[in-house]
């Protein structure tokens, strides 16, 4: 019991959500925003297989990783696993559902956002936040929120039991129309086994859940934290 309770208030789960706030957010009014469709990371993420784990992109912490390969043995072959195409879609539309809802904050409908991004072909090539500035002065908005998946592995088994355990990564910033970058949220998570995370594993009833649902949890912790507009009914 005593083990547990030391996980509980150590936060045995890891840096599973970190945001981090813009020292010059006070110098900025936002009332309306768009959301820019997520992308997802171009290059595969590695994994060894036969292993639950999977290699992250530098921007992860590195006690979110881990390594099941002794010493002295050679290195179980390698494969690349891409994010699929689908995982995009489905966090924008997680934070959509989540912005809409923001009181004091206007919503640019998430169709004029795709159209205006989809429209010119030189946002295919500029950085995410210069994307993010330029759609919000397009469309006239204090600011744009962008965002990318960088993990999103499907757990392979059942909710008894999963090798490997579901896995989804995403960081979103949002951006003012001149550019300054207000805020930043990022979420990773490899669901763990009882012995390695007690308080993530009873909040999931102890149950191995789908990389969807990870994401569903990631969205809504990191909404917790967003520093704009309000929840309806607070």
């Amino acid at each position: 019991m005593l083990v547990v309770l030391v996980c509980a208030a150590a936060g045995c789960s890891g840096w599973k959500v970190t945001t981090e706030s813009s020292d010059l957010l006070p110098r900025y009014t936002v009332r309306s925003m768009a959301l820019v469709p997520f992308s997802s990371i171009a290059t595969p993420q590695v994994r060894d297989q036969g292993s639950p784990y999977f290699s992250t992109p530098q921007s992860i912490r590195q006690h979110d990783m881990s390594v099941a390969i002794p010493g002295d043995a050679e290195p179980p072959p390698r494969q690349a696993a891409s994010v699929p195409a689908s995982a995009a879609e489905r966090v924008t539309q997680l934070f959509w559902k989540h912005l809409q809802s923001r009181e004091g904050l206007h919503m640019v409908p998430l169709g004029d956002s795709a159209k205006a991004a989809a429209a010119d072909g030189a946002f295919a090539k500029a950085r995410p936040e210069a994307v993010a500035a330029a759609l919000a002065r397009s469309l006239k908005v204090d600011a744009a929120l962008v965002g990318y998946v960088s993990m999103y592995q499907e757990r392979v088994g059942s909710r008894l039991g999963a090798n490997p355990t579901a896995a989804v990564g995403f960081e979103v910033k949002v951006v003012s129309a001149d550019g300054q970058v207000l805020w930043v949220g990022n979420y990773y998570e490899r669901q763990r086994p009882l012995i390695e995370d007690v308080v993530g594993f009873i909040q999931r009833s102890g149950m191995f859940v789908t990389a969807e649902e990870l994401a569903e949890y990631g969205v809504d912790e990191l909404m917790k934290e967003f520093p704009f507009g309000g929840v309806k009914g607070k």
